[in-house]
């Protein structure tokens, strides 16, 4: 698991520190900065696997941009010529500074420095020094773990990186009417395979589906089916296999909703259990909008079902961004491996995150009848836009 990850002059992030836990929920105005962290990591996961360029990130959900965007800029603060990145976990820590000129940037971005550490112990190391005599666009760490047996501390922490993806399903992409920008395992990135992700779920796995959709009133079952079986019109376009839903309200065979038809809240639900149920979802990753397009009161609900689910399985690790207050009060915080995080801009523009510690004021709080949700709507703890 990655324990601590930092992140200097990326975007907004001119120099953020955060100590993770298993499930990891960052809350926020818009434009405070929760998005630039997942793909902080995403830059540093690429950077893991050797490769820094516009492929490399789109492959993790991060949006490629040029190192005008990628740079931070601020008002009265000299301009760093680099973005540095961090993460330390499984007894490793792995470091980088990328650049690329303002003028005329390169596809790729070169390593200034790169250290690689098992404990103290430096395992590989890269300065400003070599960068010259050494191939500049490539990791050298990427290299190194090829001699790595899998329980290395410095293998784990790579791969983990390495494997880290930002999933953000949108309704297009789930319904089936858009293909995937990429074919992530199990899903897709946005929801492309939602499908495929169910049907290759194990029989344990499954049966924690049919208690999620006990959330679904109106759904009697779920299966995934050939196309064909699907009523739906032939000028909708659609994958090979589709989701079957049969709606417990409706007459016997005039009840079966294909994905194109069903609630779109019943994809987004399906999409995130996959995620934390499937077996080849990486050990590390993300989902911007966890809460998207759902009831506040089921996701509440859900996000309770999803931190036992990840709590059981304690090998995977995830970062959530959300804008439902009712999130919050789904989260078993009395567990340290599930940690909320405030995020806010300063008066300047820079990114400040800070945990949400549950002490004894928002407990008290909580006992007289105002549960973490309002707390945060009422501004207790930050991340929330400055008053008007």
């Amino acid at each position: 698991m990655i324990d601590v990850f930092k992140v200097s002059d990326f975007k907004s992030l001119v120099e953020v520190e955060v100590n993770l836990g298993l499930v990891n929920v960052f809350i926020g105005a818009n434009g405070s900065g929760k998005s630039n962290l997942l793909e902080a990591v995403g830059v540093l996961g690429a950077a893991a696997s050797g490769r820094v360029n516009d492929e490399s990130l789109m492959h993790r959900g991060v949006r490629p941009g040029r190192p005008a965007l990628y740079k931070s800029s601020f008002k009265n603060k000299p301009e760093s010529p680099d973005i540095r990145f961090e993460a330390e976990g499984f007894g490793a820590s792995y470091a980088v500074s990328l650049v690329n000129p303002l003028e005329k940037p390169s596809p790729n971005w070169g390593f200034k420095t790169e250290l690689l550490l098992l404990g103290k112990d430096e395992l590989v190391g890269r300065s400003p020094n070599s960068y010259e005599q050494l191939n500049q666009f490539a990791g050298l760490s990427a290299l190194k773990i090829v001699e790595y047996l899998p329980t290395h501390p410095a293998l784990q922490l790579l791969t983990a990186l390495q494997n880290y993806a930002i999933y953000a399903p949108d309704t297009p992409t789930l319904r089936g009417l858009e293909p995937d920008p990429q074919s992530r395992e199990p899903v897709g990135l946005a929801g492309g395979s939602l499908p495929d992700g169910v049907s290759s779920l194990d029989e344990s796995a499954k049966e924690e589906i049919d208690d999620l959709l006990q959330l679904v009133d109106w759904l009697s079952s779920l299966e995934t089916v050939n196309a064909n079986q699907l009523p739906i019109a032939k000028s909708v376009p659609q994958t090979q296999r589709g989701l079957r839903f049969l709606d417990r309200h409706m007459n016997t065979g005039r009840n079966t909703l294909s994905g194109y038809d069903a609630s779109e809240g019943v994809l987004y639900l399906l999409f995130c259990a996959v995620l934390a149920l499937h077996p080849d979802t990486p050990k590390l990753f993300a989902i911007d909008n966890f809460d998207q397009a759902l009831n506040p009161r089921t996701a509440r609900d859900f996000t309770a079902m999803f931190c036992n689910w990840l709590i059981a399985s304690e090998d995977r690790q995830v970062l959530l961004t959300t804008h439902n207050p009712l999130v919050l009060d789904g989260l078993p915080l009395q567990d340290d491996r599930i940690r909320l995080f405030a995020v806010d801009r300063t008066k300047s523009g820079r990114t400040v995150i800070e945990r949400v510690v549950v002490n004894e004021s928002l407990i008290r709080a909580a006992e007289k009848g105002i549960p973490l949700s309002q707390q945060w709507v009422m501004g207790s703890f930050g991340g929330v836009p400055p008053s008007v």
